[in-house]
């Protein structure tokens, strides 16, 4: 997979986070976990809003992340 097809999300990037967690891989995949993280671990409702809060937050990964 090209590296510029992969995103990543850091749970510390979200507003009023202490999570670590990282989240890295084909943009779809990263949403999913990212909403599944989100409900099971902080408590969020799975709703569009909260969807779109996290695709705002994808970012390209760094090339030497997955060499």
């Amino acid at each position: 997979m090209p590296a510029s097809n992969r995103k990543m999300i850091d749970c510390r990037k979200f507003p009023d986070s202490t999570c670590a967690i990282t989240i890295a891989g084909p943009e779809d995949e990263v949403l999913a976990l990212a909403v599944l993280h989100a409900v099971k671990d902080h408590g969020h409702e799975n709703t569009p809003d909260l969807r779109e809060q996290l695709r705002t937050m994808l970012v390209d990964e760094p090339a030497e992340a997955h060499v």
